[in-house]
């Protein structure tokens, strides 16, 4: 294992904590990013299990409207490609770590039938009264034979942004193969390593994410449980992912040209030795420094800087620069389950947004980089009064919003 970037300590990212719970201990651990030189696979120690982090969730990924319009686009490239709506047959789903319902509603607005699989139990039950049917488990090979026995094998399972959040990858990936149907496909989409080196994408790295992929080391993840890579998209979401198509390897046939075609991009890039990582931790440290320098200097000159988000990569970020209410006397989040909560770590007061509106403050932080496009335009309001926001990745930006 060679190392890649070393982030310190943090506590896990998700652990927001509530008011009277400040002057307690708080955990934290090592946050130190290497990187297989056999297979190249990039990863973190598994220092927390999946239940400490996944029962209780703040994430709710319906809060995100491009996220949501994300997944019924998916859902209807899907149903066109795989002939989810024909007639002919009924068509089975299920979704593996599927939230708050964000992505299977659609399915069930379509009147095809589907199933999702979520561990956390409060974002499990918000799906369940949104409509959409949900069991409360973690997938494994003993879950998945059982799902498979009780409501048939699936024709589709998704599994987006939760292959790199599996400890035992051999483990779920079986399961993942039990799930589907033995002509049936599995689609998976999960952060690309190649554009969270290049573009400095380092606060994804948390300890919910004990993976990071390349189609090369997702490969040979698949095969691990019996699936075979056929086809890869590249896509825009989380700053840089994939989305991979897989297939039982008894009937997976060829990979497309676009797999050859992604697979040349990581080997020029170098992520199959260690040359292709060598300078980031560098480039890290510049992110730092760069963030701290603009806090620094406008404290000095009395400006005022409050964040929007509350993500998991914010709070990587927050603790990886060292800043505190000093600096960042608050954030905001659409989240209400976060009012009220304080950041782990950096200990930052989380508010609601109409607190920006009244506060009329100089700067605006983003936290959710990945999300610029949509929050550029939900914050234009700042322009009132010559607010600006503030990008920190891939280097720091500073926008002037238009009304």
């Amino acid at each position: 294992m060679a190392s890649v970037v070393d982030l310190g300590a943090t506590p896990p990212c998700e652990s927001f904590l509530a008011a009277d719970q400040l002057d307690q201990p708080e955990p934290a651990y090592p946050l130190h990013l290497r990187v297989c030189t056999d297979c190249w696979l990039a990863q973190i120690p598994g220092l927390i299990t999946p239940e400490e982090t996944f029962t209780q969730y703040a994430y709710f990924s319906s809060y995100s409207a491009s996220w949501v319009e994300h997944a019924r686009t998916f859902v209807a490239d899907a149903a066109a490609r795989l002939g989810l709506d024909s007639e002919e047959k009924e068509a089975f789903v299920i979704e593996v770590a599927s939230n708050d319902g964000y992505l299977l509603r659609h399915l069930v607005d379509r009147d095809i039938r589907c199933l999702g699989i979520e561990p956390s139990v409060n974002v499990g039950a918000a799906a369940r009264d949104a409509g959409v049917p949900t069991l409360t488990k973690f997938l494994d090979p003993a879950t998945g034979s059982g799902v498979r026995g009780e409501h048939g094998p699936a024709d589709l399972v998704v599994a987006n942004n939760v292959y790199a959040h599996i400890p035992d990858v051999v483990g779920f990936t079986r399961g993942l193969r039990a799930l589907v149907a033995d002509d049936g496909w599995v689609s998976i989409e999960v952060q690309h390593l190649l554009t969270l080196i290049e573009k400095n994408q380092y606060d994804t790295i948390y300890h919910e994410h004990f993976q990071y992929y390349t189609v090369a080391s997702a490969t040979r993840a698949l095969a691990s449980g019996g699936l075979a890579l056929v086809d890869v998209e590249l896509l825009p979401t989380h700053g840089g992912s994939i989305r991979l198509w897989a297939r039982p390897a008894e009937v997976a046939g060829e990979p497309t040209r676009r797999v050859a075609d992604v697979l040349d991009q990581e080997k020029a890039a170098g992520l199959q030795e260690l040359s292709g990582y060598s300078e980031f931790s560098a480039r890290v440290a510049k992110v730092r420094r760069d963030l701290l320098r603009f806090l620094i200097e406008a404290a000095e000159r009395g400006e005022t800087v409050v964040g929007y988000g509350a993500p998991g990569k914010g709070n990587t970020l927050l603790n990886h620069c060292g800043i505190r209410p000093d600096l960042l006397p608050y954030t905001v989040d659409r989240n209400p389950y976060k009012h009220g909560r304080f950041t782990p770590g950096s200990r930052i007061p989380i508010l609601p947004p109409e607190q920006i509106s009244t506060d009329r403050p100089d700067y605006v932080l983003v936290l959710p980089w990945n999300l610029r496009a949509e929050l550029v335009e939900q914050l234009s309001f700042v322009h009132a009064w010559g607010g600006r926001l503030v990008f920190p990745i891939p280097e720091l930006s500073i926008v002037e919003v238009k009304p």
